[in-house]
Parts: structure tokens; C-alpha cells; sequence
């Protein structure tokens, strides 16, 4: 197991409840999110979490494979799922280069408040380009830490950077701002359809996008 493994792990007894301020957010980028999902659809969720996002949809689409790198978040979906009588959700604990995800396999590929803890976010970009159907949708919502936010966010955020720059937090936290991630589309050969900023004592930023041909 890896330190960012373990952080997770410890991460996940309380991940629910530490969420629950931010539940505007992730409610209002959930029912964005269904607006574009078809029940034929395959879905990948990166980075899953326990599974909130992928049980709330599951009704809407064919299947979703949620995938995250903790073994304790999957252990809580797969607890979820079993409670809501979700079975077409198959969570499991791997990486997004797994290679049993294969190439042009997904109709859509979600990444829920993942953007900004990815060190090399561009290679994460080009293995969703590459798992993604032709004219398939990559659908993400990520906090802006250089935008808008409560004063009490602001300095959790202070004291997150400081123990991200001790080793205290083993992942990188970015500060991005909205414009770093329309360009971080359009390099990525994504064209955007829809973005939105939501606030609740935080700016985030939902995404739709949709996959183009590389020229």
C-alpha cells in the first residue's frame, strides 16, 4: 500500500460526514449529470469514493464500473449499493490504467472532485480520451481553490497546503481556477458543451465535454 492509499483508508471513516457541507454541490452536479446519461450508456466513475454519485445513477444508465484506489471507500460503495438494492455498479479497487479497461470501451467517464488531487493530470486526460467511445462525454466537477470561497473554507484550505507541504497529506492539492480547466479540455482534445459554477462555501466547476478527433 502507498501513502496516498493509506491517506484514503483513514480518509474514508469520515468521508461522508466531512462531505456533507459540500452535499449543494455534489447534489446539483449529480442532476446535471443525468441530463446527459442514456440508460444504454457504460459509464466509468474514476475515483468513486463511497459510491454515492455511482448508486444515485445507476438507475440511469446500463452499468457503471466505479473504480477507486482505497480498498476501505470501495468496501463502503459496495455496503451502499447492497442497502439501495444497486446491481449494476461493480466497484472495485484499482487505478485508472488498469488494463482490463480497454480502449474506446465507455460512453461516458465521470471524475467527481478528482482533477485537482492528480499529479500528472494531463496523462490522466489522455488515458480518458483514450477508454472513451468516439464522441464519448467526460463529465467532471473540480474545486476551484483560487475562486470564491467562505472564510472558513479558506483557511481549512491553508491548513490542507501545510500539511500537504510536511507529508502530512501525501497528494497533491491543486489550486485551480475554472479558466486552467477549460484549457486543460481543449488541449485534451475535448470540446465543451456545458459548465456551470456552483457555490456553497466553495466554488466548483462542472464540466461536460465531449470527445473529438485529434487532428
Amino acid at each position: 500500500m502507498n501513502k496516498s492509499e493509506g491517506f484514503w483508508d483513514k480518509a474514508s471513516k469520515n468521508y461522508d460526514k466531512t462531505e456533507e457541507r459540500f452535499e449543494y454541490i455534489h447534489k446539483k452536479s449529480r442532476e446535471n449529470t443525468k441530463k446527459y446519461l442514456n440508460i444504454s450508456d457504460i459509464v466509468l466513475d474514476y475515483g468513486c469514493g463511497t459510491g454515492t454519485t455511482a448508486c444515485e445513477l445507476a438507475n440511469q444508465v446500463k452499468e457503471i464500473h466505479a473504480l477507486d484506489t482505497s480498498s476501505k471507500m470501495i468496501e463502503l460503495a459496495k455496503k451502499k449499493a447492497a442497502m439501495s438494492a444497486v446491481e449494476n455498479v461493480n466497484f472495485v479497487q484499482t487505478d485508472i490504467f488498469d488494463k482490463k479497461y480497454k480502449k474506446e470501451s465507455f460512453d461516458v467517464i465521470l471524475a467527481f472532485n478528482m482533477l485537482h488531487t492528480i499529479g500528472d493530470v494531463h496523462k490522466i486526460m489522455q488515458r480518458i480520451y483514450e477508454l472513451l467511445k468516439p464522441k464519448g462525454l467526460f463529465i467532471s466537477v473540480t474545486p476551484c481553490l483560487q475562486e470564491k470561497m467562505s472564510f472558513l473554507v479558506s483557511m481549512q484550505i491553508q491548513l490542507v497546503r501545510l500539511l500537504t507541504k510536511t507529508g502530512i497529506i501525501p497528494i497533491p492539492i491543486r489550486r485551480l481556477r475554472s479558466p486552467e480547466l477549460d484549457d486543460l479540455m481543449a488541449k485534451g482534445n475535448f470540446q465543451t458543451i456545458e459548465t456551470e459554477k456552483i457555490y456553497k462555501g466553495a466554488s466548483s466547476y462542472f464540466i461536460v465535454t465531449k470527445k473529438i478527433h485529434k487532428t
